[in-house]
């Protein structure tokens, strides 16, 4: 069999690129786990909405009240012609110069200069400062709880997994108690021993929302803590807490951060039926909750009344839903998404 002849490079075989071809490197480089991660979710449509949704909302709720002249809590007094002080007792939505350019005339009582976007209440405060002022601490509250939550339940999560054996055996049954108590009942409990308000609806939510993150933190730690870097990290000698810490939490950040997004939507809900049935928000503190039971109470003769609020809430709602979607599918896209 003939030797093949070797190759001896010619003068000329081989020339320098005068430019790279940037679309393909464009389609094949290598990128970030966090660059992919923001590119898939901002080509979600319904994230964005939700993303947008939420940024409005946020801006409206520190704004809002700004823009108004009138406190939550103050009682709107006017003078009529006769310079006697009356109070309004309720007054529906108005805008004068749009009633003014469909109607062709201006309003025909002694509060026809005042505007009014959402209207006023049965006792005359401004229901466009109290939407946005009892958003503001409905938010407060849920991302005050949320960010408590994630920690005791991720840590609780982690520690549980990482140990396993008789440990999570125990840890797990606490959380099995924990769990099969309604929330009722733990509000109730508090009720008793608490004032009602703001520190009642913190603590009830303290008790119950850490779970679900607990057990989102756990089933990632089972997934991972046998892998390879787990095993060397452990053979040079890093201690469990390190490891749990350091190595396992960044990498378990992914599905924490789509509980979280889920999670606070179920914290709003949750203060707002906390307050609507009177065990929440103290008058004349206001919330979503609060302003949903008043309006409720007045639905019959003060129909406006109940809709800021609970346009509020749904949007709130459906705005966290769709970013907790596309961060799910953004964090674990699909082959066909790739």
């Amino acid at each position: 069999m003939a030797k093949p002849i070797p190759y001896v490079p010619q003068p000329g075989d081989f020339a320098r690129l005068s430019r790279r071809d940037l679309e393909t490197d464009a389609n094949f480089a290598s990128q970030g786990y966090w660059k992919g991660v923001f590119v898939h979710f901002f080509r979600n449509r319904r994230a964005v909405i939700g993303l947008i949704i939420i940024a409005v909302i946020l801006l409206l709720a520190i704004l809002g009240p700004i823009l108004s002249s009138y406190g939550y809590r103050d009682i709107i007094q006017f003078r009529n012609e006769q310079n006697r002080r009356v109070v309004a007792k309720a007054l529906a939505p108005r805008i004068p110069w749009l009633h003014q350019l469909f109607s062709g005339e201006p309003y025909d009582d002694s509060f026809a200069d005042y505007t009014f976007l959402f209207g006023t209440d049965d006792l005359g405060r401004d229901l466009w400062t109290r939407t946005w002022h009892g958003t503001r601490v409905s938010l407060l509250v849920a991302f005050i709880t949320i960010a408590i939550d994630v920690i005791i339940g991720m840590s609780y999560g982690l520690v549980s997994g990482y140990f396993g054996g008789a440990v999570d055996n125990v840890m797990q049954r606490f959380v099995e108690i924990a769990n099969s108590v309604p929330r009722l009942v733990i509000v109730s409990v508090l009720a008793i021993f608490m004032p009602k308000g703001m520190g009642l609806v913190i603590v009830a939510l303290l008790l119950t929302e850490w779970i679900g993150m607990s057990k989102i933190a756990r089933a990632e730690m089972l997934k991972i803590k046998e892998q390879e870097y787990v095993l060397a990290s452990r053979t040079l000698g890093a201690g469990s807490w390190h490891i749990i810490f350091k190595e396992i939490l960044p990498n378990t950040i992914g599905p924490i951060i789509t509980q979280m997004m889920f999670s606070i939507p179920t914290a709003i809900f949750t203060e707002a039926f906390l307050s609507f049935v009177g065990v929440g928000i103290v008058l004349p503190q206001c919330s979503i909750g609060t302003l949903i039971e008043e309006g409720f109470n007045n639905i019959t003769i003060l129909p406006y009344q109940i809709l800021p609020p609970i346009l509020v809430l749904a949007l709130l709602m459906l705005g966290f839903n769709f970013i907790g979607d596309g961060l799910r599918e953004a964090l674990a896209p699909k082959l066909e998404d790739m």
